[in-house]
């Protein structure tokens, strides 16, 4: 039978015998993990709850690559844990500085049809070396690392034909800007978007990065690129073609949809405030007055990204009311730039570069003014997402981000370099780098490793543990949300923030802080409670804290009317119910504080139809529990940790 990418390399994995039927849950089993140091700490603290002494699978690694400006004791020591665990399980670390994650995984770890798990939503990433990358929540994390199946519900694959080539001033970002303004931010769950066609092979490894790791934002399961000989000069540049395995699609294999994209048509494109799928022609916005321009993330910080800037900026300098800022996505790039001269010119045009790191991405660093604009090319424009929620973020291409620090305003790169603009075309990714590892902590042997004591500092709290749901559940509304609710508004990002999240009854008191101040209290002084939502509730970060900090505040259920993925898996593992709505206009009906009633909760729980009694209101409503037997299992266990638990000891016992 002929296959696409995606089923060859999912079938690769199969861990249990399945006809991978979509929407039908499938087990797997996972090559690598990555983790990173503001979401990884409760993974590890999971790890060691299990009781394993190992990790189970072929690769884990440990990035310390997001929040590397310590305010206080909380992130070194952080830092110290993390460093400490991984030597005790065996998994490699990424030293800070190294570079960010997603950019590190696929150059030094990554290899074509490997499968990928990370605890991040821009792990898809890797897809652009033809590796199957999903992002997932922090518990999902610690039961791939012990090599038990992972489950996943059979997607939709979605052929991309890519036809034309990209013209000089557009870049891969307005590729996947594309994608937004069509697909929208909910329109890829469920869904694997598989890009084919000759247009393809005009883009190198780097600007396929680029549109996998922004398919985080369409909501989709992950984004895949084959694995050609643009994959196979990636590799050898690492000095890794040994790694290298071709692996195409079937000539005439079947796909669930199809959209097509002519490279050649495509023009410069600007995401407006405030989510990324608010996507119109740069020429057509409003000009306005910038006061920031960040340049970096890991979704446009490659050595063609920052060489293309350089060429935008050279012979210019930054406007006076603009401060221009710029992340390296790695250790090895951010070296070759430096010696190819294309830093001199950054630093001459009045740049300033920041330490290797995603940093501002994620409001570590670099928040706009009071009322601000900002212009980034990294991946999200959510409000407050930057650290400020006053301010308004445009995402765009790193060559209109240069051209627009140079005037002030929103600018193309053609309106900077005129008819010398073709030159942005002749810049390629080096054909090698020189490969420096040095700063790559590698596991200990089995009998050392067993001798390390992991180091806990102060701030770190031992991981909440869910209760096993009660068969009658009584309780209030604590909070009514709108539609694309974010894990930023549940739990905000900040070097202040990130710093908590080893300490859920620290960063429990800051939960929704930015959406309703109140809620925390409120929640705590209800006891339990429930949380109403919009559409897509929960997109975004894979930041699992956003489902902990509500569980730990007395949350047992989510009623909303749609809820994103990777949400919905944290929000089962840790122990609150997805519930969505039979009839989404019952969502109306329903207010701040009204008490809601389920009876015979855990049988209802079963049959996924559950009736809801609105005592104050005295109306019923339905809602539906969109979950897979394992699903269930895990929510009538208390949470995935429990569940984890007696899998392991059953797998013991079979053995």
């Amino acid at each position: 039978m002929k296959e696409n990418l995606t089923r060859k390399i999912l079938k690769a994995h199969l861990a249990r015998p399945s006809e991978m039927k979509v929407g039908e849950e499938i087990y797997l089993k996972v090559d690598q993990t990555l983790t990173h140091d503001i979401n990884a700490v409760m993974t590890y603290l999971a790890f060691e709850a299990i009781g394993l002494d190992r990790i189970g699978v072929e690769t884990s690694v440990s990035y310390l690559d997001h929040n590397l400006l310590y305010l206080d004791f909380k992130t070194p020591d952080d830092h110290i844990y993390l460093q400490s665990a991984a030597k005790r399980f065996g998994v490699h670390v990424s030293r800070q500085g190294n570079g960010i994650c997603h950019a590190v995984q696929i150059a030094r770890f990554g290899a074509p049809g490997k499968l990928l798990m990370g605890g991040d939503s821009h792990t898809p990433h890797g897809g652009a070396i033809g590796m199957m990358c999903i992002g997932v929540g922090g518990m999902d994390i610690a039961t791939a690392m012990t090599g038990l199946p992972m489950r996943l519900k059979m997607p939709e694959v979605i052929r991309v034909k890519l036809t034309g080539e990209l013209k000089a001033g557009c870049n891969a970002k307005d590729v996947i800007l594309e994608m937004l303004r069509r697909v929208t931010v909910k329109g890829g769950l469920g869904k694997v978007f598989e890009y084919v066609g000759p247009g393809v092979e005009t883009l190198e490894v780097s600007a396929r990065a680029s549109i996998a790791n922004m398919g985080a934002e369409m909501g989709a399961t992950t984004s895949i690129f084959p694995a050609d000989e643009q994959v196979r000069r990636f590799m050898r540049a690492q000095g890794r073609e040994e790694q290298y395995v071709k692996l195409l699609p079937d000539e005439g294999c079947e796909y669930d949809g199809e959209i097509e994209i002519n490279l050649s048509e495509l023009e410069p494109l600007i995401a407006c405030p405030h989510q990324p799928d608010q996507v119109i022609p740069l020429r057509e916005v409003e000009k306005r007055k910038v006061q920031q321009v960040f340049i970096g993330s890991c979704t446009n910080s490659s050595y063609t990204d920052i060489a293309k800037v350089a060429m935008v900026l050279k012979g210019h300098h930054v406007h006076p009311d603009v401060s221009c800022t710029c992340a390296i996505a790695s250790r090895s790039i951010y070296k070759q730039l430096m010696r190819d001269g294309y830093l001199e010119i950054l630093i001459d045009a009045g740049v300033r570069l920041l330490e290797i790191a995603c940093g501002p991405c994620c409001a570590i660093g670099q928040s706009p003014a009071t009322k601000g604009v900002a212009v980034r090319t990294s991946n999200r424009n959510f409000k407050g997402r930057a650290g400020n929620p006053n301010a308004e973020i445009y995402l765009v291409s790193p060559e209109s981000a240069a051209a627009t620090a140079i005037t002030g305003t929103f600018t193309s790169a053609e309106e900077i370099l005129g008819e010398e603009l073709a030159k942005l075309s002749d810049i390629r990714e080096p054909e090698f780098y020189s490969v420096d590892d040095s700063m790559i902590i590698p596991p200990l042997p089995p009998e050392e490793a067993a001798k390390v004591e992991i180091v806990r500092g102060p701030n770190i709290a031992p991981l909440p543990v869910p209760d096993v749901p009660e068969p009658h559940l009584c309780a209030r509304v604590s909070l009514k949300t709108v539609d694309n609710i974010t894990t930023d508004d549940i739990t905000p990002a900040s070097a202040e923030f990130s710093s908590m999240r080893s300490n859920i009854p620290l960063m429990s008191q800051y939960c929704y802080h930015r959406y309703d101040p109140e809620f925390a209290k409120r929640a705590r002084e209800l006891g339990q409670s429930f949380i109403i939502g919009g559409e897509n509730y929960g997109q975004g970060s894979s930041r699992e804290h956003a489902a902990i900090n509500p569980m730990y505040l007395g949350v047992k259920a989510v009623i909303a009317k749609s809820i994103a993925r990777i949400h919905k898996g944290n929000l089962v593992n840790h122990g609150i119910i997805p519930m969505v709505f039979a009839d989404p206009a019952d969502y109306d009906g329903l207010e701040l504080l009204d008490e809601l009633e389920i009876e015979d909760l855990t049988e209802q729980m079963k049959t996924r139809d559950v009736v809801i009694k609105n005592r104050t209101k005295r109306t019923t409503f339905r809602v539906k529990l969109q979950l897979s037997d394992s699903e269930l299992e895990v929510l009538l266990c208390g949470g995935q940790l429990r569940y984890l638990k007696h899998e392991l000891e059953r797998a013991g016992s079979d053995q």
